[in-house]
């Protein structure tokens, strides 16, 4: 066996020492000390301490300024309680340089979150200010410019899409107004030019009562136009607007064509208007439609007087059906017809076909005529061959 002073020595000379080194070795039986490094004395070991090593714990505690580990040891020459100590500077050092170096990570960090936060989010928010940037550059004058989609898959793509097309509807409102009132102004100024230049061809000198009389019907007839022009436009912006004011009621649509043939051979001699009833048609109740009984005058005295006026007879056919729960009206004519090409536009505001050009007439009969029906919840549809004739067939929903 080693003796104490010999395994000193040993320690003493041992490369591997740690920093302010203690060793304690305790008989387990007597407790007392049968080597030690620490002469002394600066370690407190206490009975408790030792009982709890006996125990077979594993005893760790600080004592200023040593770190302290008590363990039980078995040998061949018996049990032996190991109390060790040293002072672990190396830590204290390193904790002291790693303060500052954790304070300079968090803060390159903090800066490194926020400049990728700010470029990511700039990135993610850049389609937004895209389309911010590009609807101020949408004014009333520009109203082609449309936003971009992207992939039009996302909830932006599809909010793009959606205010591209609330643009391309808003283009083209605003193209029809536009082309509504260019229309509208020319329809207008055509008979107030009338009147105007021949008022002034009157007042140049004195005339008979003869000159004046027909230069007089001449404007009279002008005023008409120009009277009824006003009416039907005030007609198409009354049934056009987009929650058009109702006065509907059950009326019969018999009486109201036969009530808009009256008025029509009353003011155009040459017209000829017949009604053909259906035989199936004995239950006048089927003839009941509920609606404006004035706006559905003007919408079929419309489509007469048109089926009249380019037929070379001036005669329109008008005939009666009950299909299911809906009353078919059908107002055939003979005259110069219309083109395919023509049948596209003809429900456009102020179109006129190629072929009516030697026919007066302002081109918004039909347009007004098909809004009516619409609102009515009814469909008006045209058939026709040139120089044949004309089939237009309203279709409206019956109450019975």
């Amino acid at each position: 066996m080693v003796d104490a002073e010999r395994l000193l020595e040993i320690e003493k000379k041992s490369p591997t020492n740690l920093q302010n080194e203690k060793i304690v070795i305790i008989n387990f039986n007597n407790n007392k000390i049968v080597y030690t490094t620490d002469n002394n004395r600066e370690l407190n070991i206490g009975g408790g301490l030792i009982e709890k090593v006996k125990a077979g714990q594993l005893v760790t505690y600080k004592q200023s300024p040593f770190e302290v580990l008590g363990a039980l040891f078995y040998n061949d020459y018996g049990r032996f309680i190991v109390i060790a100590a040293a002072t672990d500077t190396e830590r204290s050092r390193r904790q002291k340089t790693l303060i500052p170096i954790m304070i300079v990570v968090c803060f390159v960090s903090l800066l490194f979150l926020f400049a990728g936060g700010w470029i990511y989010s700039g990135r993610a928010l850049k389609p937004i200010s895209d389309v911010v940037n590009r609807v101020q550059e949408i004014s009333i004058t520009s109203l082609n410019l449309r936003v971009n989609e992207g992939n039009g898959t996302d909830e932006l793509g599809r909010l793009a899409k959606t205010f591209n097309n609330m643009l391309a509807r808003l283009e083209t409102s605003f193209a029809m107004q536009k082309e509504f009132i260019s229309n509208a102004s020319h329809e207008l100024r055509t008979p107030l030019t009338s009147i105007n230049g021949q008022i002034e061809v009157l007042m140049m000198k004195e005339r008979s009562s003869e000159e004046y009389r027909s230069a007089l019907e001449s404007v009279l007839e002008d005023i008409k136009k120009l009277i009824d022009l006003s009416n039907k436009l005030l007609l198409i912006a009354r049934t056009s607007s987009e929650n058009p004011v109702r006065q509907f009621r059950n009326t019969r649509i018999d009486e109201i064509i036969w009530l808009a043939q009256e008025e029509i051979i009353r003011f155009n001699k040459s017209y000829h208007i017949n009604i053909h009833m259906d035989e199936l048609l004995t239950d006048s109740d089927k003839m009941v439609v509920e609606g404006d009984e004035n706006l559905l005058k003007v919408a079929v005295s419309n489509i007469i007087e048109n089926g009249c006026k380019y037929s070379s007879d001036h005669t329109v056919d008008i005939k009666f059906g009950h299909p299911g729960k809906f009353i078919d009206i059908k107002f055939e004519d003979r005259g110069i017809g219309i083109s395919e090409e023509d049948l596209k536009k003809v429900f456009e505001p102020f179109y006129r076909g190629s072929n009516t050009i030697s026919y007066k007439g302002s081109g918004i009969g039909l347009q007004l005529a098909n809004q009516i029906i619409l609102n009515h919840n009814g469909t008006i549809k045209i058939s026709s061959e040139l120089n044949k004739g004309t089939t237009v067939t309203v279709v409206l929903p019956s109450l019975s």
